[in-house]
């Protein structure tokens, strides 16, 4: 088995500034070690993980890590900087930076290593050591665990963790018990840390904690004996915790990892106050029901969980959505908008004419629209009571669609299925019943209760109420679709790609699916508006770069790309940085777009693509007029609001800004 890391990986003095400069710095070592065979596609991987959260840790670490199938074996690089680089942590920037590389196929041995380095990080020993380290050699040895110190408690395996749990000072009564579950997307780092996190804050506190670490190298299943005599349990994930049951019946602490990491105190003290208030979870079919809770507790709260049942539909759809819009865009494009009522292409194709192809691909599109409406119920009632609930759900939002009762009867259906397995869920069986509840019993009576509401009860209203806000739609002009368009501009920029977001481009999505001029130009308006965040971000680290730190300003170059994309969530780094500033910045750009575009008249049939279907829009000069004076309004206004601040101390340096007040 290959050393993990040599002297080669280590460079004590980096020199990069930022951290897609400091991952690639660190690479370019991995590749001279030919432990990556590809530079550009693992740095593609690496910022892919980097984007589900931050890898900056508390202490001056940042670990940006990553499995791809551009790595030939199981390597760390550590690169320590004198500046600092921002990895997103939350107390500044990172000095220690260890770049970690898994194979797709990593064996268990070298990921158990990359494992117990994680649980090291949290040691601040070791890390004091690696600071104080001027030789890569030595550094590298104390990586790997052959001198040095070690942490406090840890293991060469994380299957050991539960020894390391026990109280450092006996107490008289008998000890409060918690059992944990930390997992991350990736599995190789903060899984770890946050065990030995919580672990550290247990002895502290005089807990028994027992950690099961849900990682890459698979997981070893607490004892049953363990979780029975348990008083709580911790769960820190950002990943679905396997065979959830086990748990169920004792309070339960839902969150993230990263708060495993950084505030384990807090997560124990929950813990007992939810033991002292007699808390219990009802947790079945590996995922708890509505009186669990959801992360953070804050999921106790309906109006919170409704939000988190329809994003997940939203979520869901999106992809049908995308795939399904632009193949009927494509084939307006190629065969005009006469190509929706051509002969079915299993009966009538001809190799070499266009518009046989542009009748497939309005076809195959239109067949991909079918199923908006089905997986819009079906995942929101899988977000309310999993697998159990798709059955019903997708049933309940077929009957919308036979009934015309469109988007709102498929939303509608959702929230029925969801709420009538969560019901059926409480209902006590016997034990000999339980093997079959989830896959025969709750689908079939959740089904035919659904049906029964959607065709009998709910449905016909529902359909009067689609179709009064199609008429409503298709009657908008003057006054009422310029206010319309500000309602939707404001929406679509108030959260960036966050739930009030996601329901304006539902709306709009919801049209398309049967077409008509007031659909379309609420698409138009939806879309224009979702893409001046990004856009005037852009322009404004362009025009005035000296209010924004080094990192916006690279940010800035991304977001030309995102928002002539229509991908609103380039602006969320710009927003989660300063968002008194740029939030209503975007909000007030936004409004005036979605009103010029409605005022102007223009109408869009494709639901994504920015600029790139502009060719499809009707009216597409006055689209990119609107565009462009939403874009100048934002811009104005957060250059104007960060103007009236002292200018951020990380700010370009004086040759920076030299450089930036020439391009102005």
């Amino acid at each position: 088995m290959s050393e993990l890391i040599t002297a080669e990986l280590v460079d004590l003095d980096l020199s990069a500034e930022t951290k897609s400069a400091a991952a690639r710095s660190l690479a370019d070592r991995m590749v001279a070690a030919g432990r990556v065979t590809d530079l550009d596609g693992f740095l593609a991987d690496v910022a892919a993980r980097e984007a589900q959260m931050p890898t900056g840790l508390d202490g001056g670490i940042g670990i940006p890590h990553c499995r791809s199938e551009h790595v030939t074996a199981p390597t760390l690089a550590f690169g320590r900087s004198a500046r600092g680089i921002d990895f997103g942590a939350p107390d500044g920037p990172a000095d220690l930076i260890f770049l970690i590389a898994a194979p797709a196929g990593a064996d268990d041995d070298h990921l158990t290593i990359l494992s117990a380095l994680a649980r090291r990080l949290m040691d601040p020993r070791f890390t004091g050591a690696l600071r104080a380290e001027s030789d890569p050699a030595a550094a590298a040895a104390l990586i790997r665990g052959e001198q040095g110190p070690t942490a406090t408690g840890s293991t060469t395996g994380a299957a050991a963790a539960p020894e390391a749990a026990e109280p450092a000072v006996a107490e008289p009564d008998e000890p409060f018990r918690i059992v944990a579950v930390t997992s991350c997307p990736t599995g190789i780092a903060h899984t770890y840390m946050a065990a030995e996190s919580l672990e550290a804050a247990a002895r502290a506190e005089g807990v028994v904690l027992d950690v099961e670490t849900q990682g890459s190298a698979g997981f070893e299943r607490l004892d049953p004996a363990v979780i029975a005599a348990a008083d709580a349990v911790i769960w820190a994930h950002d990943v679905e915790v396997r065979e959830r049951a086990r748990f169920g019946g004792k309070p339960v602490v839902d969150t993230g990892v990263k708060a495993g990491i950084n505030r384990p105190a807090e997560l124990i003290a929950e813990a007992r106050r939810k033991a002292e208030r007699g808390e219990i979870s009802r947790i079945s079919d590996d995922r708890e029901d509505a009186g669990a809770g959801g992360p953070d507790a804050a999921a106790g709260h309906f109006g919170v969980r409704l939000r988190t049942y329809l994003m997940s539909g939203v979520s869901y759809m999106v992809p049908f959505v995308a795939a399904g819009g632009l193949l009927i865009a494509l084939s307006f494009a190629i065969g005009g908008y006469e190509i929706a009522s051509a002969k079915s292409v299993a009966d009538h194709f001809v190799w070499g004419e266009a518009d046989s192809w542009a009748a497939l691909l309005n076809q195959i599109g239109s067949a991909a629209f079918g199923f908006l409406v089905p997986v819009l119920g079906g995942y929101i009632a899988y977000g309310m009571a999993d697998r159990p609930a798709l059955v019903p759900g997708f049933v309940g939002g077929a009957i919308a669609l036979t009934i015309d009762a469109g988007f709102l009867g498929g939303l509608v259906a959702g929230l029925l299925a969801g709420a009538v397995v969560m019901a059926i869920q409480r209902v006590e069986v016997h034990p000999t019943l339980r093997g079959i509840m989830p896959v025969l019993v709750i689908p079939l009576l959740a089904s035919a209760a659904v049906g029964f509401l959607m065709f009998i009860v709910v449905g016909k209203p529902i359909a009067s109420l689609q179709n009064a806000l199609t008429d409503w739609l298709n009657g908008l002009s003057g006054s009422n679709a310029v206010i319309l368009g500000v309602v939707l501009g404001l929406m679509m920029c108030f959260d960036m790609g966050g739930p009030l977001n996601k329901v304006a481009y539902a709306f709009a999505v919801g049209g398309l699916a049967d077409p008509t001029p007031g659909s379309l130009k609420v698409m138009a308006a939806v879309m224009a508006a979702g893409m001046v965040p990004p856009l005037a971000l852009a322009l404004a680290t362009t025009v005035r770069g000296r209010l924004f730190t080094r990192t916006e300003r690279e940010n800035g170059r991304a977001a030309w790309v995102l928002g002539a994309s229509f991908i609103t969530e380039g602006a969320i780094p710009f927003a989660a940085a300063d968002p008194l500033r740029v939030i209503p910045s975007a909000m007030a750009g936004g409004a005036v777009t979605g009103a010029l575009s409605m005022a102007f008249g223009c109408t869009l049939r494709a639901p994504h693509g920015g600029v790139f279907v502009v060719p499809l829009i009707g009216e597409p000069f006055l689209y990119l007029l609107a565009i462009a004076a939403g874009t100048a309004v934002s811009t104005a206004l957060v250059v104007a609001l960060k103007g009236m601040r002292r200018a951020p101390e990380t700010a370009a340096s004086p040759a920076e800004g030299a450089e930036v007040a020439a391009a102005v």
